[in-house]
């Protein structure tokens, strides 16, 4: 039986090459082997117990049926309440919508902005799902080098440098993945001038906000007003599985996106919708900081245990829980590297394949979502590796 062809696009997305690393790890669990897990970007908390009876309570009084594409109205409101509360600022519930995950606001986002060859510049390194989100509403998305003279974050001059005619949109974030980085408040400010000057649109993808370890982070919507916004429950909330998050957009945009959300997902779930109303309880927020302070002990022990074995990380990542190393002085291939520290140390790692394009051969990514002491339990197991290989 000779099977249709394939598209084109399909073969054009990328896998996440960790996963196969992942799997590796599974089967070495299932014969007997402990590994260390820092590859995944998924906090080891479970679920906020508020938020899980929530979730309960909401089966149990029959909440199961379809909701508005754009969301819970009550929900939608919570969030309103939740900018208001924490950053100052007063946003029309109407322009918040409910999605599945971050990633479902960031396929709306693209499908709105990005006609078929037209580019969208994002930061390189940078989240892999990005540009396979460009390339599903076949789009061509074009990688902008970062580094650590931007803080690996994309800036006004390198995106004014990247636009052509066909650039359609800009997607950043903040705080970054893979680097931990936040973008500054002039450049937001920047990057929305640029964009009005161009007439293309700003996507900025702020999932890992609440996740942050000095400073306030700068709010996209306060420093780039017309904006289109995600953020999740997923991170800082701890709703990981529940698949649930958010966008805000311009408020003549939202019936676009609320008709792009009837045809795709119909609507998020809503058993979710209504566990994530307990997100914003005071009890629930308690949680969240101090899982917060949590990640921050790991980031503070992790960050020059790591500089102590010769990887070299710039700057103190300031937000979401990943540290992004430069091992070129330890290897000549990350992926290499990353495959004999699982098989031979039992350490999983992401290596920098999977977030860029221009050295991913120079990169790791560690991410601190264990504890402190499987942590430490790692850094004696690739000490170990480095000794051995030396």
């Amino acid at each position: 039986m000779t099977l249709p062809t394939l598209s084109a696009r399909s073969h054009r997305i990328q896998p996440f090459h960790v996963m196969a690393l992942l799997a590796r790890a599974r089967e070495l669990e299932a014969h007997g082997r402990d590994i260390v897990h820092m590859e995944i970007g998924e906090p080891d908390f479970p679920t906020a117990e508020p938020v899980r009876i929530a979730g309960e309570q909401a089966l149990t009084q029959g909440h199961t049926g379809y909701l508005p594409a754009a969301g819970l109205p009550a929900l939608r409101a919570a969030i309103a309440g939740h900018y208001r509360s924490r950053y100052g600022l007063a946003i029309d519930p109407g322009r918040i919508l409910i999605t599945p995950g971050a990633s479902g606001a960031l396929v709306v986002a693209l499908a709105m902005l990005a006609d078929p060859g037209r580019n969208v510049l994002l930061p390189d390194p940078g989240y892999p799902c990005n540009r396979n989100f460009v390339e599903l509403v076949d789009a061509v998305p074009r990688a902008v080098r970062v580094d650590a003279g931007t803080d690996y974050q994309l800036t006004p001059g390198l995106a004014a440098d990247a636009c052509d005619d066909r650039t359609a949109a800009m997607l950043v974030g903040s705080p970054g993945n893979p680097t931990g980085t936040l973008a500054s408040a002039a450049d937001l400010q920047g990057l929305a001038a640029l964009a009005q000057r161009r007439h293309i649109g700003l996507i900025v993808d702020e999932i890992y906000h609440g996740l942050h370890y000095g400073a306030d982070p700068a709010q996209a919507l306060e420093h780039a007003p017309d904006a289109t916004v995600v953020n999740s429950f997923s991170k800082y909330f701890g709703m990981t599985g529940w698949r649930l998050g958010w966008m805000v957009v311009p408020r003549d945009w939202a019936p676009v996106a609320e008709k792009l959300m009837q045809n795709l997902f119909i609507s998020a779930s809503t058993p979710a919708q209504y566990a994530a109303l307990a997100c914003f309880d005071e009890k629930a927020l308690e949680i969240f900081e101090s899982r917060r302070a949590a990640f921050r002990q790991r980031r503070d022990f992790l960050l020059p245990a790591l500089r102590s074995l010769g990887f070299h990380i710039p700057g103190d990542p300031a937000g979401a829980f990943y540290l992004y190393a430069d091992v070129s002085s330890l290897c000549d291939d990350s992926f290499a590297f990353a495959e004999d520290l699982l098989e031979q140390a039992g350490v999983a790692v992401t290596p920098g394949l999977d977030f860029e394009r221009t050295a991913p051969q120079r990169h790791l990514r560690f991410a601190y979502t264990t504890d402190t002491s499987r942590l430490a339990e790692a850094l004696e197991r690739i000490r170990g590796f480095l000794a051995a290989g030396s």
